[in-house]
């Protein structure tokens, strides 16, 4: 060892200790087991993270599952809303990343739903002013249930619940956000939340046809709706009425159709 390293050493022995390496191959091998326990401090962390995600998750998908069944007897409905909002986000170009992040968010959309009584939520007819504020909030609960984590996937979710009943002309509630001030992902979830809602079966009406629910979704381009997403929507209306009717068809495992690795639905739709 040269003079300065021995300086070196000497100079810091007292304080930390002799470092007892006589060589450097035995100072790699240390290093390298402190790099080994490094990397498996790294690994219990993030497997720590998974799990606490994967439970928030579950928990809130529960929650949402309770408020969906409270508006729509099957539930299904939420599943729809997430594969076909995975799609939409394929077919617009979102990373494969995002598109799935979003198929996990999106069935959350109408979570704050738990909070609202039902003798709003039920209610046949039309609403009250103050049954409409009552009802317009459900809204803002549902991002504040989900905006307390600050995991991606649930800060995603918390946009969707706050922002998928906005219009693009600024009609819309809570904030009368319009155009591109909209998140994509509340712009995404809006249209297929529409679109879905109006081809099923509710307590106050039956299901509109496809045809209809079509007429009716091209009357709200640059209305309601992105019109940019709702040329999309119409020239892939093919793949999501398959996917659609896949889902309705199929013997669900509601867990598997939102775990990260997803369902077979998903898999065979290309994702």
């Amino acid at each position: 060892m040269d003079s300065v390293a021995t300086t070196l050493m000497q100079q810091y022995e007292p304080r930390y200790g002799s470092l007892a390496f006589a060589d450097s191959s035995a100072a790699l091998a240390q290093l390298g087991r402190y790099t080994a326990d490094l990397k498996r401090l790294v690994r219990e962390k993030e497997d720590a993270l998974r799990q606490i995600e994967q439970a928030h998750l579950a928990a809130l998908t529960l929650l949402s599952r309770a408020a969906e069944f409270r508006d729509d007897d099957t539930g299904v409905h939420m599943d729809r809303v997430g594969l076909l909002s995975q799609l939409f986000a394929h077919l617009i170009g979102r990373s494969e990343e995002e598109s799935r992040m979003l198929r996990m968010a999106a069935p959350m959309h109408d979570i704050g739903k738990i909070a609202i009584p039902d003798a709003v939520l039920k209610k046949p007819g039309g609403y009250s002013t103050e049954e409409r504020q009552v009802m317009n909030n459900h809204t803002v609960f549902g991002a504040e249930i989900l905006g307390q984590s600050e995991i991606p996937v649930f800060q995603m979710a918390a946009d969707v619940a706050l922002t998928h009943h906005e219009c693009w002309d600024g009609s819309g509630y809570p904030a009368g956000l319009r155009g591109s001030q909209i998140p994509w992902t509340g712009r995404v979830v809006a249209l297929i939340d529409f679109f879905d809602a109006l081809t099923m079966d509710r307590v106050y009406r039956k299901a509109f046809s496809d045809e209809q629910a079509l007429v009716m979704l091209a009357e709200q381009r640059g209305r309601k709706f992105d019109p940019e997403l709702v040329d999309v929507f119409m020239q892939h209306v093919d793949q999501f009425i398959q996917l659609r009717d896949e889902i309705n068809a199929a013997a669900r495992d509601y867990a598997a159709l939102l775990r990260p690795d997803s369902s077979q639905l998903a898999r065979e739709a290309g994702f």
